[in-house]
């Protein structure tokens, strides 16, 4: 089997391409760079933008199945940019499953589409959660309407599934816990309220294990085809714990104290403008949606997933901590 997965090279991207490859699959990454890392298990890599539509399809020639994980995340940016990748990136993905009669697509989306000012999420599956509405975010706004294009086109020709994988962590992230690590190490980390908010989190194999399961169950008219699911550890921790046990485990310290919701909402609310305005480089330290994802109750249930492909989290939190602990040791 020959599997095209876009954005290879990111983080989650290379798990499913370790896992595609373990399988004995031939697997084709399509990325804007190239990696060593999948270079040295045999992936094929396609140089190229998922806003170029051309490019898209020649990638995907030949291929039996697509995992489209490829996307523009961030906290700021110019919305032009996140609509190119996400919501015309997508299409173009659909249309090469289209020009190349490939009838299997698993999309990794994110709980950010159901994202709805401070309103808590505990428990639920992603049918009970709705869309979000006035999403203040350019990469929440996108990828809904990513997601909203990809179960549209579930047909009888094209299957497909949406995962929404909440946080990803653990060994070989060079995105969002070393970013995070920085600012605590600067002394620039706070919490926004008293940080008892329970979250989940998804360490990285559990993310990539859901997607395989996913794909492993898709075929047309399956229970999961043209449904979406949350994905995570299963395992729901107050804001505090989680961040003090993910800092710890890669030797950073943890918040250094906190801040009311209400003030960091009008520190992002500032950053925004002068951003917008100045406009100046990087992103804001804080944006309004950010604030009011870290002060937000927000964990899942897993029982959609269990019941329509098979899939619970095998690795715990603790495991995690634990590989993430070695990882960051040997590359001390």
């Amino acid at each position: 089997m020959k599997v095209l997965v876009t954005g290879g090279g990111g983080f989650l991207g290379q798990a499913l391409c370790r896992g595609l490859r373990a399988r004995g699959y031939e697997v084709v990454s399509f990325n804007r760079g190239h990696y060593a890392e999948l270079d040295a298990i045999g992936v094929t890599q396609v140089r190229g933008d998922l806003a170029k539509r051309d490019a898209v399809i020649d990638a995907a020639r030949g291929c039996d199945a697509v995992f489209h994980n490829a996307a523009k995340a961030g906290a700021w940016g110019p919305y032009r940019e996140y609509f190119d990748a996400n919501v015309a990136g997508t299409e173009h993905v659909i249309d090469a499953c289209h020009a190349h009669r490939i009838g299997k697509l698993v999309y990794t989306s994110t709980p950010s589409v159901t994202h709805r000012a401070t309103h808590p999420v505990a428990g639920l599956g992603a049918d009970e959660v709705p869309y979000g509405e006035h999403l203040k975010s350019p990469y929440a706004r996108t990828k809904k309407l990513a997601e909203e294009m990809v179960l549209a086109s579930n047909t009888p020709s094209l299957a497909v599934v949406a995962l929404r994988p909440r946080l990803i962590w653990g060994p070989g992230d060079n995105q969002l816990l070393p970013r995070i690590a920085d600012r605590a190490r600067a002394g620039r980390l706070k919490l926004v309220g008293d940080g008892s908010n329970l979250v989940d989190t998804t360490f990285v194999e559990n993310a990539a294990d859901a997607h395989l399961a996913a794909f492993d169950h898709l075929a047309p008219g399956s229970a999961c085809a043209g449904r979406p699911y949350f994905v995570s550890n299963g395992d729901p921790r107050s804001m505090r714990e989680t961040l003090d046990a993910l800092l710890a485990a890669v030797g950073a310290p943890g918040p250094d104290g906190s801040i009311p919701f209400r003030a960091a909402y009008a520190i992002g609310a500032l950053c925004e403008g002068l951003w917008t305005v100045l406009p100046l480089k990087g992103e804001p330290p804080m944006t309004r949606f950010l604030a009011e994802q870290l002060v937000t109750t927000h964990w899942y249930s897993m029982a959609p997933a269990l019941r329509d492909f098979g899939w619970s989290p095998r690795i715990t939190f603790e495991e995690g901590l634990a590989r993430l602990r070695e990882a960051s040791r040997s590359a001390a």
